[in-house]
Formats: C-alpha cells, sequence, structure tokens
C-alpha cells in the first residue's frame, strides 16, 4: 500500500519555487504517490486516480483554493467509499490557517517528512476530526448546485481587508507577516477614518447574520468570521459554549474601533470567548444565515456572493479525518 498520495498545484504562489524540492523529495521516496494539477477543475480526475492507490495519508500541497477544492471533491465525490484517508496539509499557503491548526508549519518539505514519519510508525494518536462548513447560496458553488466546503470563513471588512491584502499588498512583495500587518494597520485606519478610500479597504455594507436557535444580528460589522478551526492566528482559539448547540463558531465583532481592540487582546491572550465583551458575539450554531447588500464572503480564500440578494446558507457536514504533526 502507498503510504502518502501528495496532491500538488504547480501553479499555486508557493509552488513556483518550491515544488522542484518536492519533486526531488518523492523521487527518493518510493513510498509516495505524487499526482499534479494545472488547474482545480482536474482534481476530481486525481483523486479517482489517488483513490487507487489506497494511500493511508492524503497530502494537500497548494493554496487556499487547492485545499478548498480538494476537501470538497473528497466529501462529495466519493472515491474512497466510505473510508477516506486522512488529510495533512502543508504549509505552503499565504495564512495557512488549516495547516496551523494541524500543527504542520514553518518548511513544507520539514513538514512532508514528520508525515512520513508518522505514517511508519502508529499514526493513530495523531488522527482528528474536524468538521467542514458546506456553503450553499454562493454564485460559485461548483457551478453543478453541490455545497462547496472549507473551514474558515470571512465576511464583513474582514473579506473586504483579505482582499486588500491579495490585491494591493501582496504584490508589493513583502514577507506574509509583513503584509498581514500593514493590512491590519490600514484596516484600522478605515475603521477611525469611516468613509471609503482608493488606499484603504472598502466601505462596509450592513449585513445581516442569523444563527439557528440564537437569533438575528443585523449591522455594519468588522467582522463576520465563521470556522470549525481549532486554533486560529496568534495561537488564539475561541472558546465559543463548549456546551452549545452547532460545531461551527461564529465571532461578530461590530464595527467600532474599542470592539475590534478588546476581541484583537482577548485573543492574543487566548481568553476570546471566555467573558463577555462589548462589541463582540460569539455564538455556536447549525445553521448560520449571511444576507445583505454586497454580502460577499471568502471561504478558504476563495470569493463568494449571495444570488439575486438571497443568504449564503452555512452548515456543517459529518467529521472529516485529518492528521496533526504536533505532539
Amino acid at each position: 500500500m502507498t503510504s502518502i498520495a501528495l496532491l500538488s498545484n504547480p501553479r499555486s504562489t508557493g509552488n513556483q519555487a518550491l515544488l522542484p524540492q518536492v519533486r526531488e523529495y518523492c523521487d527518493r521516496h518510493q513510498d509516495i504517490f505524487h499526482y499534479e494539477v494545472e488547474k482545480v477543475s482536474q482534481i476530481a480526475c486525481a483523486l479517482k486516480t489517488i483513490a487507487r492507490v489506497r494511500p493511508k495519508v492524503l497530502v494537500i500541497n497548494g493554496g487556499d483554493g487547492t485545499v478548498q477544492a480538494a476537501l470538497t471533491e473528497l466529501y462529495h465525490g466519493g472515491h474512497f467509499g466510505g473510508n477516506p484517508p486522512p488529510v495533512a496539509v502543508l504549509p505552503n499557503g499565504k495564512t495557512n490557517l488549516i495547516a496551523h491548526d494541524l500543527g504542520a508549519e514553518g518548511d513544507p518539505i520539514e513538514a512532508l517528512e514528520r508525515v512520513l514519519d508518522l505514517v511508519r510508525t502508529d499514526m493513530m494518536p495523531h488522527i482528528v476530526s474536524r468538521e467542514l462548513i458546506s456553503l450553499t447560496g454562493g454564485d460559485q458553488d461548483e457551478g453543478n448546485g453541490r455545497p462547496v466546503l472549507g473551514m474558515f470563513l470571512g465576511g464583513a471588512a474582514l473579506a473586504d481587508s483579505i482582499l486588500y491584502c491579495r490585491n494591493k499588498i501582496y504584490p508589493l512583495g513583502l514577507p506574509n507577516w509583513a503584509a498581514h500587518f500593514v493590512t491590519f494597520i490600514m484596516g484600522m485606519i478605515s475603521v477611525i477614518v469611516g468613509r471609503p478610500s482608493r488606499a484603504l479597504p472598502a466601505e462596509w455594507a450592513p449585513l445581516k447574520v442569523t444563527v439557528t436557535k440564537s437569533g438575528e444580528m443585523q449591522g455594519r460589522f468588522a467582522v463576520v468570521m465563521v470556522t470549525t478551526l481549532e486554533r486560529l492566528l496568534f495561537n488564539g482559539t475561541m472558546a465559543v459554549g463548549r456546551g452549545g448547540v452547532g460545531s461551527m463558531q461564529l465571532l461578530v465583532i461590530e464595527r467600532n474601533l474599542i470592539s475590534i481592540l478588546r476581541a484583537l487582546f482577548a485573543g492574543i491572550r487566548g481568553r476570546l470567548g471566555r467573558n463577555r465583551l462589548r462589541g463582540v458575539h460569539l455564538e455556536r450554531g447549525d445553521e448560520i444565515r449571511i444576507e445583505g447588500h454586497r454580502s460577499n464572503i471568502i471561504l478558504d480564500g476563495e470569493m463568494f456572493e449571495a444570488r439575486n440578494g438571497g443568504a449564503i446558507v452555512l452548515r456543517p457536514t459529518a467529521p472529516v479525518p485529518f492528521l496533526r504533526l504536533a505532539a
């Protein structure tokens, strides 16, 4: 049996420099089956082929769009029957939130070596379950009506800031940490200024967020975030009512500087959700609806918009196995 199936997207930004090392590493390890795709639409065919070699672990080497497409196809495609292999993600994107949550940080080749070490010993203690976010109602949901799956969703000014970083800051060639810091500062300035500018993230339109069994929130929000990850940036977590209904964690921060700073400092200290903060709303839900003019959201790096003014609907999936690399 093949130990690892490695799915790589050569067109992802990180792979432009990394892929020659990955190919060389795979050539030295015959128990790694390496499959490269040129575009996301080829992932279904890739997973169909990978299923034939029956790998112990599926490793995804690509950007956010590659990870999202692979998870969507893995869940909906049925290529592995009812027993898909655990998934590992190499730290090869701009933000690497999923890889970060699974303990894959630093050099991607070292992370791949860690996966191989675990597969050759006893990897069972490192297998964890994560539910995915199932998105329907978006104008790009695979073009065939089936939900798109991911693990981190940003809306309101968070989505605008992500696009601002991607389109205006990343092209400057700054290191990732510097690009994210500049984006954060410009976002804070946007909050203080309170009006649109070409030099700042876009104006924040009103949104309505509805959580099943928890009620409805309306207003101009700085952050709308939904995730099934356990770890976020700054090594933070969200302690959102562990006994609550639903596995999706929702964070909504009202558009004012004090609320944003409260949430930021609580997140850095790992105490977000442990105490009630004015202007900061945390909920769990088994269905979350996002509506409003310009209700754009970003799911794992990909943009979606509600069709014809309708709602974007989020629901959790059944658990999917992942391989956690940290001890």
